[in-house]
């Protein structure tokens, strides 16, 4: 079982953790590169829940929506 433990350690350790070690190198050299796919994402979540309240928008002034209180289940 320790070798099995110690494989997995050398997985994450050796290959899967290498894009994050090679951003704390380049937080030394550039703050804003090194959180720059932190930005990125935020970026993608901010299209998409204003994406989302569009569509909540659209679906609302169309009046598609059940808005019976015993429409769902769980009320």
């Amino acid at each position: 079982m320790k070798n099995l433990f110690e494989a997995v350690a050398s997985l994450f350790e050796g290959l899967l953790l290498l894009p994050y070690q090679f951003l704390t190198q380049l937080e030394a050299l550039s703050w804003w590169l090194a959180n720059g796919v932190s930005f990125l994402f935020l970026a993608i979540g901010s299209v998409a829940a204003i994406y989302w309240i569009r569509q909540l928008r659209k679906f609302d002034k169309s009046g598609e929506e059940n808005k019976d209180p015993s429409a769902h289940s769980f009320l």
